[in-house]
C-alpha cells in the first residue's frame, strides 16, 4: 500500500516536471513569436513609408499638366499620414 502511494507520488512529480518543462518551452516560443511580430510591424511601417515616398515622388514628377492630379495625390497622402499617426497614438 505504502509503496503504491510512493510510486504514484513519484509519477505525479515526474508529470509535474514534464509539464513545467513544456510550459517553459512554450513561453520561450511565445516570447520569440512576439519579438518576431514586433519586427514585422516595424518592417511594415518602413515599407509603408517607402511606398508613401514613392507615391509622393510620382506626384511631383507628374508634370505641370497633371498638377491637379498631383495635388490630389498629395492631399490623399497627407490624409493617410494623419490617419496613421492617429492609429499609432491610439
Amino acid at each position: 500500500m505504502l509503496e503504491n502511494v510512493k510510486k504514484q507520488i513519484t509519477q505525479l512529480i515526474a508529470a509535474y516536471e514534464s509539464e513545467k518543462e513544456t510550459r517553459t518551452r512554450l513561453q520561450t516560443e511565445l516570447d520569440q513569436a512576439k519579438e518576431q511580430n514586433e519586427a514585422y510591424k516595424k518592417q511594415i511601417i518602413e515599407l509603408e513609408r517607402q511606398i508613401d515616398n514613392q507615391k509622393l515622388t510620382e506626384a511631383f514628377m507628374a508634370g505641370s499638366a497633371d498638377t491637379t492630379a498631383a495635388k490630389k495625390k498629395i492631399d490623399s497622402l497627407v490624409k493617410e499620414i494623419d490617419r496613421c499617426i492617429k492609429l499609432m497614438e491610439g
